[in-house]
């Protein structure tokens, strides 16, 4: 494939390109503060109010792992530099209530979620984000998501939500951060674990990516913060990882040889956001042994040249249409506005890492069902 002629330099700055591509149309925006004048809300125009968060809070939880990287050098450090500064300025005027871009974070319902993931960006940036925070900042940025707390999350990822936010108050120093949401959360996706890595969502098992876009990217990354802060948590953090990397290896395993992937339950047009899992197992090195870096590098640089080449994908002003393969605006649930999309940057969580990395060093290799595809030599998969 045309991709394995690029080697792991060339792919990462595809990557960067891509991501940047991607993301500055909505931080330059709100640098402007005119992002809520400016985002399309014409599609599904019922959940306008909430695009601008959405838009924000899902760039900012993929972005997030480069912004905090440290000894990059060169051009990509200085481009590390200005969006840093870039995505500080964006938490000021999403959060401060006398800028035109303030959020909302009151309504019952949709701020939660998006609470949870620009929590979930300050989690993965405790360095370069949340501890640069200038002090009324971090004060707006903490009465933001405290406003979040009126609504109950019912019995589904959404109790994720809730303990994200509450990570993130712990990350900024609030000391009224609610250990009581982070607890729940964990120990009722405990009881709702389905077997072979994957938990339900709520009770019930659905075919869909939640698994990835929500429930292990939040569980592994709760579970890690707060290993220390209950008896329990040190006894399920093992088997949260086991199931984690399980999870990993299967999404790896539905990459097909040409870079398609099965589009299967709600949200696909969140694109490549699917394998944030994968992404983030790659990131935070807890891949299975039997998965090489590399191969991940590449089937990931597959699923998103594969997309990304397709027409349509952005408007004429830089903006994510709704789909998969350019615009289909059939294929989005009635839930989804324009800045829903913008959950597709979790694929890019592999950027922080350096350069040196096995993951961008190591010389290219097939994927899994490349290799099997081309009558490879594969050790059989097997259930965890």
């Amino acid at each position: 494939m045309e991709e394995l002629k690029m080697n792991g330099k060339e792919q990462r700055r595809y990557w960067l390109d891509t991501m940047l591509l991607i993301g500055a149309p909505v931080l330059e925006a709100l640098k402007r503060r005119t992002l809520t004048i400016t985002l399309p809300v014409e599609f599904h125009s019922g959940r306008s109010g909430f695009a601008p968060l959405e838009a924000f809070a899902r760039l900012a939880c993929g972005m997030a792992p480069w912004l905090e990287l440290e000894g990059l050098e060169g051009e990509e450090e200085k481009l590390r530099g200005y969006y840093a500064r870039l995505m500080l300025e964006a938490l000021d005027a999403a959060t401060d209530p006398e800028s035109a871009d303030y959020m909302d974070f009151e309504a019952e319902g949709q701020p939660l979620v998006d609470a949870a993931f620009l929590a979930h960006a300050l989690v993965r940036a405790p360095k370069r984000l949340a501890s640069q925070l200038n002090e009324r900042v971090r004060r707006n940025v903490i009465a933001a998501l405290k406003k979040t707390r009126r609504t109950a999350p019912c019995g589904s990822n959404w109790l994720l939500f809730s303990a994200m936010v509450e990570a993130a108050l712990y990350i900024l120093g609030d000391p009224e951060y609610d250990r009581m949401r982070v607890g729940y959360a964990v120990h009722m996706f405990m009881d709702w674990y389905k077997g072979d890595g994957v938990y339900g969502d709520g009770k019930d098992f659905r075919w869909d990516y939640y698994n990835s876009f929500v429930i292990q990217p939040m569980l592994v990354d709760v579970i890690t913060l707060f290993e220390q802060d209950s008896a329990h948590y040190p006894q399920l953090k093992p088997l949260i990882m086991q199931r984690a990397r399980r999870y990993a290896t299967v999404l790896e395993r539905m990459i097909a040889p040409d870079g398609t992937y099965p589009f299967l339950g709600r949200s696909i047009v969140y694109r490549f956001g699917a394998f944030q899992l994968l992404a983030q197992a790659a990131l935070q090195h807890f891949l299975e042994e039997s998965l090489q870096p590399a191969q991940v590098r590449c089937a990931l640089t597959a699923v998103i040249k594969r997309i990304m080449e397709f027409p349509g994908n952005l408007d004429e002003n830089g903006w994510l249409r709704p789909g998969v393969y350019g615009y289909q605006p059939e294929l989005a649930e009635s839930y989804i506005n324009t800045g829903s999309l913008y959950l597709c940057a979790a694929v890019f969580l592999p950027l922080g890492l350096l350069p040196e990395d096995p993951f961008w060093s190591g010389e290219n290799q097939n994927w899994t069902s490349q290799q099997i595809a081309a009558g490879g030599n594969v050790m059989r998969d097997h259930a965890l």
